[in-house]
Order: structure tokens, then sequence, then C-alpha cells
């Protein structure tokens, strides 16, 4: 929100040069910090709290770094739940049987969503609202999340492997790359799944369009667009007409996207790529914490009518072995020779 705190983000890579420019934005600045972690030990959020933590001592002192400290983890075990014990964080609890993808909701989500000043009340509220509408309604006709999971069931089967969501709105941007995650880890597994790609439109249409238009057809794209903005900005005239768009004069910029989109799926559905459009009414918190649930929800349906399991990632642990392994990781080194 303006005028309140700015949100920063670490402990999703590994890169010094990320790390050493966070530190030096951060010196002198006054620092919360909200670790987020089920076991603790998970490599990038430990190497990038294990950097922060004697920062912030050294900046307000073992006591007030423990007061500025707050802790989202399992309710029972792990280093971070005791580390939170020890040093006296405030914690937040991680529900043990709700995985990382799905915990947007939880206090994982919550807390900053909260802190960057959206009403986390509508959030819920919405969130709850998707729940009633998708449980009680069975048919397709009622029930947006099952005929998402359902037309994309049917493009699967006929040889569209690919994905490419794509968000008519810049504000939809990390909401696409949320999906890529939910849909990514849910269902690729047993040599199934659905290749999530996500993209924004109009301006990814200037790099990925000719590919999307006349590539290889093993793709569909869901269109993710908002129906109105909070603000009408129209197009003005211009005397000279230099760049020759006095015939947009008076329109706003919603009609012109619009046309974008509208235009955009005559042309790949003309070319071979099927599409459909998820049309949210406004950008308010009560319509997010809605599209969170209907995410969860379609996915996991898909999942299912992929004969998957939705809830786990076996496959994300190779990578993590092997990583160990080669960094001489204790209980990994006779692994590695």
């Amino acid at each position: 929100a303006r005028g309140g705190p700015i949100m920063l983000f670490a402990g999703h890579h590994i890169s010094s040069d990320s790390l050493h420019d966070l530190l030096q934005i951060l010196e002198n600045k006054k620092v919360c910090l909200n670790v987020i972690s089920k076991s603790g030990t998970t490599t990038e959020p430990a190497i990038a709290f294990r950097l922060l933590k004697p920062f912030m001592e050294k900046q307000f002192g073992v006591e007030e770094t423990r007061r500025r400290i707050f802790v989202t983890t399992d309710p029972d075990k792990g280093a971070l739940k005791q580390l939170a014990d020890e040093e006296g964080y405030q914690r937040f609890v991680i529900p043990g049987n709700v995985g990382g993808r799905y915990s947007v909701l939880t206090p994982v989500g919550l807390l900053p969503i909260a802190v960057a000043g959206l009403d986390i009340k509508a959030i819920m509220a919405g969130a709850a609202d998707c729940e009633q509408h998708t449980s009680n309604h069975s048919g397709l006709d009622q029930n947006p999340a099952y005929r998402y999971a359902a037309i994309r069931n049917m493009l699967y089967r006929k040889g569209k492997t690919l994905e490419l969501m794509a968000a008519f709105h810049p504000a939809l941007k990390t909401m696409v790359e949320w999906w890529r995650q939910l849909a990514g880890e849910s269902e690729g597994k047993d040599g199934k799944g659905i290749f999530p790609a996500s993209a924004e439109y109009p301006g990814d249409l200037h790099s990925l369009g000719q590919w999307v238009q006349e590539g290889h057809r093993i793709l569909f794209e869901t269109f993710l667009r908002v129906a109105a903005s909070n603000h009408a900005v129209p197009i003005p005239e211009s005397p000279e007409d230099r760049d020759g768009l006095n015939y947009l004069a008076s329109k706003s910029l919603d009609e012109v996207n619009d046309k974008a989109w509208q235009g955009t799926a005559r042309a790949h559905l003309e070319g071979g790529v099927p599409n459909m459009t998820l049309t949210v009414k406004d950008r308010s918190a009560h319509t997010l914490g809605y599209l969170f649930y209907f995410f969860q929800r379609a996915i996991a349906l898909s999942a299912g009518l992929m004969g998957v399991n939705p809830f786990d990632q076996p496959g994300v642990e190779l990578y993590k072995t092997n990583m160990f392994r080669l960094l001489n990781k204790p209980g990994y080194e006779k692994e590695n020779k």
C-alpha cells in the first residue's frame, strides 16, 4: 500500500550479487524479517536467514532483532520451530497437512499480504465464496472450477500438453507465476501432466506471438483478464496525428486492451491453438481470494482426472540430493564417490 512498508524478498535464489545488493539496500533501514519454512532446513531460505540474522543483530542488537523476526513454520516440529521457541520469535503456523504451493491462504501468504496493506478478511471471504460455489454446484455449466479442469483434461487427451496462461493485466502477472508452480508440481509426475507456461499479453506477443501462431501445435492458451479497471484512462487526440492514432481518440485503454485480447484469441484459434478465457470482475481483495481458491480447486481436480496425486512432489527431491552430494553434505559423501 502507498505509504506502507516496502517488501523485499530473499530465500528464493542463491545469488551472491542479489543477496549482497539486498544487504546494501537494507543498511540503516528499519527492517523486520518474516522467515517462512516448514522445516527450517530448506537450502535457499536457510542461507538467506543465515545472512540476514547477523546483519540485523549488528544493526539493532540481539534483543531488538528478536522482536523484529517473525517465523512462519510447522506447528510441532522442525529446526525453525525449535529456534523460534528458543529465541522467542513471534510464530505463525503452517498447517501440517498443507503443502507449500497450496499455502497462500494460510499465514504463509496472508501475513505478507496483510503487511502489503490488503484486506485479508476480504480475501478469505472471497475464498469462502468460491469454496461454497464450487462445492454446491456439480454441473459444468455452473461450476467454473470443474469446467476449467474438464476443458484442460479434454485438450490434454487430444495431445495439447502445454498450457500458456497469459495475463492481460500486469497486476495478474505474479498470480500467473504462482499458478505455474501450482500446476507444475501438482500434475507433472508419472510421465503425465500439462506443462505450465506463463506470459503477459500484449507485451509478450512481441516475443512469443510468432511461436504461438505458427509453431509446434502442442499447446492451448488460457487468457486471464479483468473486466473493469479501477481507473478509466481515455486516449487523447493529437492535432498532428503523427502516430496515426487519432482513430482511437476518446477510447479508453481498457477498450483497446479488450480488442487486443479478442484479436489475439481469434488469430491463435485460426492458427490451430485452442483457447479459453477466465475473466474476473475486478482486482479487489475479495476477487483475489476467490481466484486463489478457484485455481487450487481446479488444479487438484485436473490432476485427479489425470490419475496423479495433486498434493505431493517427489520429483523435486532429486536435484536437491545431487546438489547435496556435490556439496559433500553430511550423509551424502559416500554416494558422491
